[in-house]
């Protein structure tokens, strides 16, 4: 039974769910639809819902706060399957006031900003080092039996670490929509992200095909508004449903971005190694 076919839903149109505001939250570094993530200590940052389950009473709360409640338990969980790992975002573990869950700060934002305000000066070596690391992390996630099933430039995060002379590092993030096993997130990736060709579920071919996406916008640079970027979701999911896919031709391993779309990889580690070789065989052209 859908939400609005519920007797629950009366007046479902003039409640609205009930603001999570802790006195205690530090400074808030960005925010989404349902969570906000803020600084509570050097290099620590928490990631707090924006809503309340705990107050919520309206039947919009009981559906909308509940799976933002599903989200934040699914991403504790899987964080402690994947452990600690240089291409995961460090858990810190749970704060209860405010509640929330505690991550390292990586420094250097999400990989979609990055790219957008320094498009024309990252190096190639650095665009190439990314699409390595960004297989890596979900090499490791399945390994472990994890599916991301929302991956997109916004939930890589990079980080600088001064000491050990890494600089813009890839780390994975956002896991509340994931699945292992009986544990669902229930999402799946994002127009652009994702084949409407594929049944709706989560798989690992569906966090390859994101891959491929989220390469290609590796190499081929940012969105300068909002509406290039909804042209460019219609565009691609018109392509994909037909099973034709944007040009890659001209890109370094390009051919990698088109097999991850059109689901000739068994695994990431197939990925890896062809990516590899791809590079290898262009730096010796």
């Amino acid at each position: 039974m859908s939400i609005m076919e519920s007797p629950d839903a009366i007046n479902i149109e003039k409640e609205i769910p009930v603001p999570y505001e802790p006195p205690l939250l530090g400074e808030v570094l960005g925010e989404g639809s349902t969570s906000r993530i803020a600084r509570v200590a050097p290099g620590v940052i928490i990631k707090c819902p924006r809503f309340s389950w705990r107050h919520s009473k309206t039947a919009v709360d009981k559906w909308f706060v509940r799976d933002m409640k599903r989200s934040f338990e699914v991403e504790e969980q899987l964080l402690q399957i994947l452990g600690q790992h240089p291409r995961i975002i460090e858990f810190k573990g749970i704060s209860d006031d405010p509640f929330g869950l505690l991550f390292a700060e990586a420094n250097d934002g999400n990989l979609q900003n990055y790219i957008y305000q320094h498009h024309a000066s990252i190096d190639m070596s650095l665009r190439l080092k990314w699409r390595t690391q960004a297989a890596e992390a979900i090499e490791l996630i399945h390994g472990k039996g994890v599916i991301h099933s929302d991956l997109r430039p916004e939930n890589f995060l990079l980080h600088t670490d001064a000491i050990a002379g890494n600089e813009l590092d890839l780390l994975l993030c956002d896991f509340g929509g994931s699945t292992n096993g009986e544990i669902d997130g229930r999402h799946l990736p994002d127009s652009g992200f994702f084949n409407p060709c594929y049944p709706p579920e989560s798989t690992e071919s569906t966090d390859v095909f994101s891959l491929g996406s989220i390469y290609y916008t590796i190499m081929t640079g940012p969105f300068k508004s909002l509406e290039e970027i909804v042209k460019y979701e219609e565009h691609v999911d018109a392509l994909f449903a037909s099973k034709r896919y944007p040009p890659v031709d001209g890109l370094a391993a390009g051919l990698v971005i088109q097999r991850c779309w059109t689901g000739e990889y068994a695994g990431l580690r197939a990925l890896i190694e062809d990516q590899h070789s791809q590079f290898m065989k262009e730096i010796n052209y």
